[in-house]
């Protein structure tokens, strides 16, 4: 593994153990060149997925800019960071099983599904940069339909896993 302070390209493991409720594998690592030590993610990928935008553009799925945007909708939210990063997992392995590839409106729609059973607020703040918010009374109709609905479990529960009906939440 290359270091990404100094480019060497060797690399000692230091440390390995499972994370993410064992779907992934977090190695801690130590250049052999600059002795700086990093921190690795392993998790399986069952295929490269392709991202079709709404403007027909497609580019390769990119897992970092999904946790990017949740973890600006859950920004000092009491969400616990594992439950986050189960969704973010949740919803890269269902996107996967889809086929090779999916649009960008598949994805948007599964993350305010999996924020809307975690956290109301989260959900909100993610609809807002979805829907393309523009005047105060999109956030009014959308906090309405969300006042309507059971509250959101907060940090605790286990309702982060989309559903495995063979279709997008």
């Amino acid at each position: 593994m290359r270091c990404p302070f100094c480019a060497h390209e060797d690399s000692q493991v230091k440390d390995s153990r499972p994370s993410e409720d064992g779907a992934a594998i977090r190695r801690r690592r130590q250049c052999e060149g600059c002795g700086a030590r990093f921190t690795t993610f392993e998790r399986v990928q069952l295929r490269d997925l392709t991202v079709v935008k709404k403007d027909g553009k497609r580019e390769p799925f990119d897992r970092a800019k999904l946790e990017r945007a949740i973890g600006h909708a859950c920004r000092k939210r009491d969400i616990d960071q594992a439950r986050i990063e189960r969704l973010i997992s949740g919803i890269q392995r269902q996107l996967e099983t889809r086929g090779d590839e999916v649009t960008a409106d598949m994805i948007g729609q599964a993350v305010m599904d999996g924020l809307n059973a975690i956290d109301h607020v989260a959900y909100i703040r993610f609809a807002s940069v979805y829907k393309d918010f523009t005047e105060p009374g999109d956030f009014a109709a959308i906090a309405g339909k969300v006042g309507e609905q059971p509250a959101a479990e907060g940090s605790k529960g286990d309702n982060d896993k989309p559903a495995d009906d063979g279709k997008l939440l």
